[in-house]
This record gives C-alpha cells, sequence and structure tokens, in this order.
C-alpha cells in the first residue's frame, strides 16, 4: 500500500512551516475539508446528548430515527424513494466502504474503477482481498467510466464497479442516463455497482444532481450507494456515513459492523439528526451556493494562470488541473509514468515558493499522473483569492 500522499504533503508542509516561521502561513488547498463547521443546530444536539447522558451503544445499523430521516431526505432532495431499513449508519464514509467490500468481494476478485480517482477506495478493495483494476478515463469521458470501457475489461474475475458521483479528485459526474446504461450491463453480468456519492449533495449542475438509488426498482438489488455526513453536511471529524444496501446485503453487513465497529459515534448519530431540521437545510444549501461561487471565481484564474482545468467540476469542491505548461515553464522535469517529476516536484515548488499545499496526481491512479494537479476549493473565497495572487507570483 502506497502512502496517501495529501497527507503526505500535508506533513511536509507542517515541516516546512516550523522551519520558516518567518515567512506567511501556508495556503491549504491540499485537504478536501469545507472550512464550515456543523450548523447551530447539530452543534446544539451534540451539547444536548451529552448534557442528558445518551452516550451509550446504539445498534449496529445505527439509530432507526437518523435512518428515517435520511430516508425523507432522499425523497424530499431527490424523489428517490428509499426505505430506512435499506439504510445502514456507519463510522464515516470510510467504514461504509469497508463494510460494503468485505460483504461483497471473496479473494481474487476483481473491480473497475476509473482512473483518476480517490486512491482509498482501491485499498478498501484491497483489504479484501479483491483487487482494483484502474480502467484509464479522459476529459472527454468527463473522467469516468463508460458502459462500452467495462463490457471490453470485464472479465471472469470481475465482480464489479466502485464509481464516484460527484468524484474526487476531479468534480465530475456521471450523466444519469450513462450511469442507468452502466449499471444495467453490471446488473446484466451478475455484478455489482457500489457508488461513492458522498460529494452528491455537492451538486451545482442540475443535470447531474441525481442519485444513482433513483434507479428503477429492478436494478436496486445489485447496487449499493455510499454517503456521508462529511462534506455536504460539513461533519467531517465527527465520522459519520452510510450505507444503502439491497435488503439481502442488510442483515449481513449489521454483522460485520456488529464485530468490526459495534456502533457508530452515538454524540454523532443523535447531533445529526438536526442536519435534517429546515434550518440546518436552509444553511446548508447557503453553503452549497458558497462553494459553487468559490468554484465560479476559482476555476477561470487558474485557467489564466495557465493550469488548464480539462473538465468543470459539476460538484464536490475540487478542480482536476493540468499543468504540463507550469512544469515546463519552471524548467521541471515533465514527469514519469508513475507520478513522480511533472506535477510531484510542481507541487513542492509551488509549497516553498508560493506557500500553497496542493495535491499532485500521483496519489489518484497511473492514467498520466505526473500532467496534473488537484486543487480544494473548500477553503474560504479570501483564502483562495490569497492563493491565486501568490501562484500568479510564481507562474505568472
Amino acid at each position: 500500500m502506497e502512502p496517501f500522499y495529501v497527507m503526505e504533503l500535508a506533513k511536509a508542509a507542517s515541516a516546512l512551516s516550523a522551519l520558516t516561521p518567518e515567512q506567511p502561513p501556508m495556503v491549504y488547498l491540499n485537504i478536501g475539508e469545507p472550512d464550515f463547521t456543523a450548523p447551530p443546530l447539530v452543534q446544539e444536539a451534540a451539547a444536548r446528548a451529552l448534557r442528558e447522558g445518551r452516550t451509550s451503544y446504539t445498534p449496529a445499523l445505527g439509530l432507526m430515527p437518523l435512518r428515517e430521516k435520511i430516508s425523507q431526505w432522499y425523497l424530499d432532495r431527490f424523489g428517490a424513494q428509499v426505505p430506512a431499513s435499506r439504510i445502514v449508519v456507519t463510522a464515516g464514509a470510510s467504514a461504509a466502504l469497508q463494510l460494503a467490500c468485505l460483504a461483497l468481494i471473496e479473494a481474487g476478485d476483481e473491480v473497475l474503477m476509473p482512473d483518476p480517482s480517490y486512491p482509498c477506495n482501491r485499498h478498501f478493495v484491497g483489504s479484501a482481498e479483491g483487487r482494483a483494476v484502474l480502467l484509464p478515463t479522459t476529459p472527454e469521458q468527463r473522467f469516468q467510466l463508460s458502459a462500452d470501457a467495462v463490457e471490453a475489461a470485464w472479465g471472469p474475475r470481475t465482480r464489479g464497479v466502485l464509481l464516484a458521483s460527484p468524484s474526487n479528485p476531479t468534480g465530475t459526474s456521471i450523466a444519469p442516463d450513462q450511469l442507468r446504461r452502466l449499471h444495467t450491463l453490471v446488473h446484466e453480468r451478475g455484478g455489482v455497482t457500489l457508488i461513492d456519492e458522498i460529494y452528491l449533495g455537492l451538486s451545482h449542475e442540475a443535470e447531474f444532481g441525481q442519485t444513482a438509488l433513483a434507479l428503477p426498482d429492478e436494478l436496486q438489488h445489485s447496487l449499493v450507494s455510499i454517503n456521508s455526513f462529511s462534506k455536504y453536511f460539513n461533519m467531517t471529524g465527527w465520522r459519520l456515513g452510510w450505507l444503502v444496501l439491497p435488503p439481502a446485503l442488510v442483515p449481513v453487513v449489521e454483522k460485520l459492523a456488529q464485530h468490526l465497529y459495534i456502533c457508530p459515534s452515538s454524540v454523532a448519530q443523535h447531533a445529526a439528526l438536526a442536519c435534517f431540521e429546515p434550518e440546518s437545510l436552509a444553511e446548508y444549501e447557503k453553503r452549497r451556493a458558497e462553494f459553487k461561487a468559490r468554484r465560479d471565481y476559482f476555476i477561470p484564474e487558474l485557467q489564466r494562470l495557465g493550469l488548464e482545468v480539462p473538465v468543470v467540476p459539476d460538484g464536490a469542491f475540487y478542480a482536476y488541473a493540468d499543468a504540463s505548461q507550469a512544469i515546463a515553464k519552471l524548467g521541471l522535469h515533465p514527469g514519469r509514468a508513475d507520478g513522480t517529476g511533472g506535477s510531484w516536484d510542481l507541487a513542492f515548488e509551488l509549497m516553498q515558493r508560493a506557500r500553497v499545499v496542493l495535491t499532485p496526481g500521483r496519489d489518484f491512479g497511473q492514467a498520466q499522473p505526473q500532467r496534473y494537479l488537484r486543487f480544494s476549493t473548500a477553503s474560504a473565497m479570501s483564502q483562495l483569492q490569497e492563493a491565486i495572487t501568490r501562484l500568479e507570483a510564481v507562474l505568472g
């Protein structure tokens, strides 16, 4: 298992800051963490749970009132009928992915994934003794898998696909018609589609802001959706997420969860009930508009500096930029297929000269990682503006 390079860059930036305290503080655009904290009602609900001693174990599947709130959110927001009985609350989306992989993957199974994609997802497959098969994608594909690519790559050991919509690192989503075609193919092959939808609430374009759970009922028993309270709901450190499973998988995952985690954080669950209050939902929508405003400012500025974003992200808070021009301008090695040189060296150069921390493509796969940098636009507008000023001083 390779290191999680986004965290390695963060460590390097912290070490450099400690060595150069006289320099301006770093601007961190490397980690996808909203600068917003949980809204007031959520914080108050957590404090109330502590005061009232509601800190005991909960059922392994999570509090039923919370599962019911999530179910109602799917109906109100997306028009999708998702029974609470299919929803399993987990210790973050990471636990959700681990549980799903352990439930579905046997030793030697292969899972098809887009390249680039979130690095931890392939390691969850590996932890279940499966093998992640990365299929190169292009800007023309919106960096997403197509049904044709999946059909061509499907083999005797293929168990299914692991997708993300919107995606980390690209912020791109799968169009609903493409998703239906892709999942229908997987379904007909007897496989399973795991889809990471943790940025679903942060979709910015109506064309893409739809859940896979709105697919027809006959396709649902081979579909697993992973979601989280971290991104749209601004609860990163609370470590709370959920799965939506076919009914037959619920008791399987319950058994795994009992043994591996016992239950998600009880305080976080009681707090999360307040996420669905009208006041909280209104606040989340204001914040979603702010994330969109940050995207709309930042992407043109990157383009102006020669950091080409080949696909404008339709969701999440990332920009996946082709840094080839910047690499050449600074006279750096163009890079190697393993992701070293190129954007890896550029990330360290910009950390030292511009005091801006970014994530090189090396983290996200093998499809020309040396060309790409990932920018997170989860930071405040003032931080994004400062980053552009600093980058322009080096690249302009």
